[in-house]
């Protein structure tokens, strides 16, 4: 068996540990006896026969009928699936989506259903490019379905193509896809690479909405969220996910959920120093390292993206289970939080991270400075159950660049955002009242949606927001390497060197604080104590 993830005590004998800075990374040596390094388990063995594990799941699933008796000629089948967002680097092909729905459509075609429907689960991020669309479904889906239109993307913003279901107790507006709303069977093909993943949010936010999305993306959501990551009921924004989910669950289409856990691990050999633990590295593994990181520093920001986003992670199945959805993604929790949780023993004064060159929001693009806080306060500093790593107030320091890029197809909004509601305020709820229907609302920012690969007017709302809870948390946030001032835009402070932030740091947490660092690549999720 794969060895659990683990907390290791710093002392003079210590390694210099791995960082992240974007498309790049540094070594750093962390202060003996007062620092910890939080360690991923290794990657869980795949399932050896993952298509096999799959024609099981579908004929003998979880509170349901099995697929074949669900199916019948004269139906509306529609087969949905996770958008690019999933899974981080993108999956060596075959794609777990592509095994799930080509074993779904065996079955349609033995029962004669000819009216079937393929679409992606945008909710409001960007269309998906053709090549990527390839990648993820295969050859065979793609050309059997694209050129005819039956393979297509969810549109938020098409009123003839959306139907409301119902609203919850709270008058939360559940509004959908109006195929999905229609159709007679939906079956979901669904990656969980982390906790947060799937169950009812597949849908309720999947094929969402602008109007249903805003019932839960809001700062005050997520600001009580305590826990993306944990049980829902520490989780405003699940909260509202569940209410919705039963809402479609009463109103909607008959629900096929399919879903699926993966192992973490992410890169191939020529990086497979990323996933060591850094007193292991051989000989080769160092040079390796050094020669990755000399090459790094001469290459331009372009050149050095391409190659990372080109990366394919040889991520294996470890579990597969399909049927009715909470039944469903009761045991694909377990699953997950067996590859990721890890024990740890209280909170730390200061949370160290290194924000890598990617995140779900900017597939094949810039990690853009929106994205930078996103990564870092919206989701590594989530990674936790029952409490976060860092106490309140402490100090989070970040390694990345930050340099002012965007990505004009895909982040148009995003560059106003920067410029226009972030020169007025960082508090999420000031900036939610003052610009966010401003920016929902327009209409170019709705044709660049619609049409192009632009990710929605909003998006950069929703990214700040997703870090609402680490920067009310967090007493200050510290940006190591980055463009300062980028990083003062962003409300945090700039610093050179690990070391010039440590100094930084003892204004707010004292002259010799606790440190921990949350070691990437490799998730897990620290289980707080």
């Amino acid at each position: 068996m794969p060895r659990p993830g683990f907390v290791l005590d710093v002392d003079k004998s210590t390694p210099p540990v791995l960082f992240w800075r974007g498309e790049g990374f540094s070594l750093e040596k962390l202060p003996a006896d007062r620092s910890r390094i939080i360690y991923p388990a290794e990657p869980l063995p795949g399932l050896d026969d993952p298509d096999g594990h799959i024609r099981d799941a579908l004929l003998n699933p979880h509170d349901m009928e099995p697929l074949p008796a669900l199916l019948r000629p004269d139906m509306k089948l529609t087969i949905c699936f996770d958008d690019a967002s999933l899974s981080l680097p993108k999956m060596r092909r075959p794609d777990i989506r592509q095994r799930i729905i080509e074993a779904v459509l065996d079955h349609a075609a033995e029962a004669g259903v000819d009216d079937i429907h393929i679409i992606a689960a945008l909710g409001l991020h960007r269309r998906m490019h053709d090549y990527e669309l390839r990648h993820v479904l295969g050859d065979r889906i793609f050309d059997a379905f694209h050129p005819r239109g039956l393979l297509y993307q969810h549109d938020a913003e098409d009123p003839d193509n959306l139907a409301v279901l119902g609203e919850t107790e709270h008058r939360e507006v559940l509004e959908i896809n109006k195929r999905v709303a229609d159709s007679d069977l939906v079956v979901y093909a669904n990656v969980n690479q982390v906790a947060m993943d799937g169950g009812w949010k597949s849908i309720t936010t999947g094929f969402a909405s602008y109007r249903c999305l805003a019932n839960h993306h809001t700062p005050t959501h997520l600001q009580e969220t305590k826990s993306l990551m944990g049980h829902r009921d520490h989780s405003a924004l699940h909260k509202s996910i569940w209410r919705l989910g039963k809402v479609l669950r009463d109103n909607g289409p008959k629900i096929f959920q399919v879903e699926t856990s993966i192992n973490t691990n992410a890169f191939p050999d020529t990086f497979g120093f990323l996933s060591k633990r850094e007193w292991e590295w051989t000989a080769k593994d160092r040079a390796l390292y050094l020669a990755t990181e000399k090459s790094l520093k001469r290459m331009p920001n372009r050149a050095k993206r391409k190659i990372f986003h080109s990366i394919e992670a040889p991520y294996e199945m470890t579990s597969v289970q399909a049927g009715y959805t909470p039944s469903v993604h009761e045991i694909t929790l377990e699953h997950v939080y067996e590859q990721h949780l890890v024990p740890v023993e209280g909170q730390t004064d200061i949370l160290t991270m290194g924000i890598p060159f990617i995140c779900p929001y900017n597939p094949e693009g810039i990690m853009n400075p929106i994205l930078v806080m996103c990564m870092g306060l919206g989701y590594m500093f989530n990674m936790y159950r029952n409490k976060p790593l860092v106490r309140e107030g402490g100090v989070i320091i970040m390694t990345h660049p930050t340099y002012r890029e965007f990505n004009p197809v895909h982040h148009p909004s995003y560059i106003d955002f920067f410029d226009e509601v972030l020169a007025d305020t960082t508090d999420p709820v000031v900036m939610a009242e003052k610009y966010e229907k401003k920016y929902a609302e327009d209409e170019w920012y709705k044709h660049l949606y619609r049409t192009g690969n632009a990710y929605h007017g909003v998006h950069p709302f929703y990214a700040w927001y997703w870090g609402a809870h680490g920067q009310q948390w967090a007493g200050k946030v510290i940006i190591v390497g980055g463009d300062a001032p980028t990083v003062r835009r962003l409300g945090f402070t700039p610093a050179s060197t690990m070391d010039d932030a440590y100094e930084i740091a003892t204004d707010v947490v004292g002259r010799s604080p606790s440190i921990s660092h949350l070691h990437v690549p490799g998730v897990l999720v620290a289980d707080v104590q």
